[in-house]
């Protein structure tokens, strides 16, 4: 069955249809950022200047108190959503596969974003930028997008988030929603680069896609493993003290992206391959729209 068939985009349309309705478009409330303008909500006063437009001065403060004053106004400005993909070799694991899943949110995320008449642009990664799908606006640009996704395999070279996320910040393009979506597998740790990301005013989402093998794999005895990344083989003897003190790495590995952006108040969703997308979206509402 290809990746996005008719039926695919019904619960796209469904998705964004709930988004705006029931949860009112809370999924990617980050918010629009509002700067001065020619908007209708009042931001403060400024001293009238020669040249100014009469129709801004502010005539009732005049009449009170006889000083000469503009009002000035905020806009907001379109919401700018970023979704950071995973295109590293360990993405490939399980069936369906991880990054198959890690397609299906991110299309589905920008395919709300594009529907709220936010602007949405995907960077494909790996040891660093893959490939971009530039910012765009509307959906007449969701088959393009959704083809730029189908295009992309997991093929890349071993996780770096750090350099994809310094090579990211450093781009010229206006700071906002930045969804990771990702097994979080970087030798190196996650951590600081989600904080570069916070520290120059993206506001980051963690998305993390695992295989149910890779949370409780069922190995015993002699096994050959294959480091996907690396291509290294290593053989071992596994015991069930190896797999207990594994499957509880593995938590322990899930509870720090938790708590990391517990303590930042990040948003972050686990994802398991054998839970279907549109699930994990309408829970991904639930949690972070309204009651």
């Amino acid at each position: 069955m290809a990746l996005f068939d008719s039926n695919f985009l019904q619960k796209l349309e469904y998705l964004s249809l709930v988004s705006r309705r029931v949860f009112r478009g809370e999924l990617l409330a980050q918010k629009r950022t509002k700067q001065l303008g020619g908007g209708i909500e009042f931001a403060d006063h400024r001293e009238y200047a020669p040249g100014d437009d009469f129709r801004h001065v502010d005539w009732n403060l005049y009449a009170r108190h006889g000083e000469l004053l503009l009002k000035r106004f905020q806009e907001e400005q379109d919401l700018h959503v970023y979704v950071l993909l995973d295109c590293s070799r360990s993405m490939s694991i399980g069936n369906p596969s991880k990054f198959d899943l890690a397609r299906r949110i991110a299309a589905a995320l920008a395919y709300i974003a594009l529907a709220d008449l936010d602007r949405v642009a995907i960077v494909a990664f790996a040891n660093g930028v893959v490939a971009d799908f530039p910012l765009t606006r509307g959906k007449a640009r969701v088959l393009s997008l959704l083809e730029f996704l189908e295009q992309q395999t997991a093929s890349g070279e071993a996780t770096n988030l750090s350099d994809l996320v310094t090579a990211f910040v450093h781009r010229t393009q206006r700071p906002g929603l930045a969804i990771v979506v990702s097994d979080f597998f970087d030798p190196q740790g996650y951590q600081s680069a989600i904080d570069k990301l916070r520290h120059h005013q993206f506001e980051p989402r963690l998305v993390q896609v695992h295989d149910a093998t890779e949370a409780d794999p069922q190995l015993l005895g002699d096994v050959e493993l294959l480091d996907v990344e690396s291509n290294e083989l290593r053989k071992l003897t596994v015991t069930e003290r190896n797999l207990a003190q594994y499957r509880q790495a593995f938590a322990d590995f899930l509870a720090s992206i938790r708590t990391y952006c517990g303590r930042y108040g990040l948003h972050e969703t686990i994802a398991r391959t054998d839970e279907p997308f549109d699930e994990l979206i309408l829970g991904m509402m639930r949690l972070h729209g309204p009651a």
